[in-house]
This record gives C-alpha cells, structure tokens and sequence, in this order.
C-alpha cells in the first residue's frame, strides 16, 4: 500500500514562536496558539521563547515606581513569561511535537536583539502583533525581519490558530515580494488556492499584467493560482486590505519595507500601514 505524500508544509523543520511580556495585563499571546497550530501541521521543531521586559536601569523611568516597587514588577513579568512557555511547552508535548523553550529576563533593547538572533536559527519566526497596547510588537517585528534574514509571520489577536487554505499574494515585482514568495512555498503549495494581486494606476493594468511573471514559477511547484491586478482605491495597503475581506483570505504574503523603516514612517508606507492594521496574519520576509 502505497503511503501518501508528505504535506509540503514539511518544509518547514524548525519554528520559533516568540512573545515578550512588557505588562501585567498582557492578554494571551496569539503567536503562541497559532504558531503551535502551524508546527503541528507541518510536524516541526518548535522552539518557544517567552520573553519578559525587565525594567530596571535606563527602563527605569517606564515603570513610575521606585526601584523596589520595579523589582516586584520585574519578577511578576518573568513568572508570567514562565507560566505562558510552561502551557506552550505542555501544548506542543500533548501534540507530539518536540520543543524547547527559554525565558529570558531582559532590559530594553536586549529583549529585541535576543529575539531577532533567535529568528536566525529557524525557517520561521511566528511573532505577535498588536500596535495598540504592545509598545515592542511593531520593534520586534521590523528587527527580527531586517536583522536575521529569516520571514516573520506576524499575527493579530483576531487569528489565535493557524490557516492556509485561501492566501493572498501580494506582488509589484520587487526584490521583497520574490523573496516573500520563495520563503512562503511551503504554505503557497499547501494552500487551496492562491490569488496573486497586484495594485495599480488603473492605465498601467490595462497595457501589463504585472503579476504574470510570477504565476509560472508558482504553477511549477504546484501552487494552484490564479491573478488579479486591481486599481488602487485609497491606499495600496487599503486596497488590499479590501480584496483580502473579499477572497476570504486566511494569510497575505508580502515583501516588507520596500521603501527604507525611517521613509515609511515619515512619509508612510504599505508594510507599516498593514502592520498598523492587518486583516489577516502577514507572512512578511524582507
């Protein structure tokens, strides 16, 4: 009897699923479900950092309190960073998925470089994404993706477990979007469908179909996909945040910060504006 094909999500030996724990109040890390849900799907490795922001030092003025009201403050956020790896770690065991977790206790900037040198070990850095009440989620993200040459997919509260069925790709030829797209294979073949879209001046797409060059190499690896080039109404962020609501859209791929960090948030940018606010999970790779 013949034994059927792995998943191509296989592909994907190693995840890390980071969350830093900047606040008491912190509600549970939607990184943690979903990147939990994706490793057992694709039976990898996951590793589970769970950081807490230690605020002693320089952080000092952040806390409001004197130094031992901050030390109180400080061992409250690293048992709570404890306790989420702790349930993380017991998750990942009843699912059959071999894990290993740290807690690092750190100050401002370090908890960020430890997360990103982390991000350089894995094929996937599952993160955290919530720019209203999380002062390092925007940080982390934009460091784990300039800094460790790995993708992010970076998740809003909205999606606390993994799906892939419907994914959007967002395509305008650049280095960022071929790189998003190779670093997103295993999901793109995974996927039941896949829509890529392009946004443009509505002249432009009636002279190219700037999404064509790109659909053969995906037909190649099996990717069921289809093309859609779409006039830009309003911004090209909100574009797409509308088909996405449109195509019923699980996951968008992306190629982040087209435009330098500091261009897009002075002036704006489509990567900050979806990270400010994201229809979906974004699988981001720079």
């Amino acid at each position: 009897m013949s034994m059927p094909p792995p998943s191509p999500l296989a592909a994907l030996r190693d995840v890390l699923i980071g969350t830093v724990v900047e606040d008491e109040h912190d509600p549970v890390s939607p990184a943690i479900g979903y990147g939990l849900s994706l490793a057992e799907a694709a039976n990898a490795h996951v590793t589970i950092q769970s950081s807490s922001w230690c605020l002693f030092g320089t952080d000092t003025w952040l806390g409001g309190a004197s130094d031992d009201g901050l030390t109180v403050i400080d061992r409250r956020l690293d048992a709570l960073a404890r306790a989420y790896a702790e349930t993380a770690a017991g998750a990942a065991a009843q699912a059959g998925l071999v894990c290993t977790r740290e807690t690092p206790r750190l100050p401002y900037p370090e908890v960020v470089h430890r997360l990103a040198a982390e991000a350089r070990l894995h094929d996937l850095t599952v993160l955290d994404l919530d720019p209203r009440g999380e002062i390092l989620s925007l940080e982390t993200i934009e460091a784990a993706l300039m800094t460790s040459g790995r993708p992010v997919l970076a998740v809003p509260h909205t999606h606390p477990a993994f799906a892939g069925r419907r994914i959007l790709l967002a395509w305008d030829g650049s280095l960022q979007a071929a790189r998003a797209a190779s670093e997103a294979m295993p999901l793109l073949r995974a996927a039941q469908a896949v829509e890529i879209v392009s946004v443009g001046d509505a002249d432009d797409l009636l002279a190219t179909v700037p999404g064509a060059e790109i659909a053969p190499r995906l037909a190649r690896h099996g990717v069921a996909v289809t093309l859609s080039d779409l006039p830009q109404v309003g911004s090209i962020a909100d574009t797409l945040r509308g088909h996405a609501g449109l195509f019923r859209a699980d996951l968008m791929v992306l190629g982040a910060y087209r435009h330098s960090r500091v261009r897009e948030f002075v002036f704006g940018g489509v990567t900050r504006s979806l990270l400010m606010d994201a229809p979906v999970p974004l699988f981001l790779a720079h």
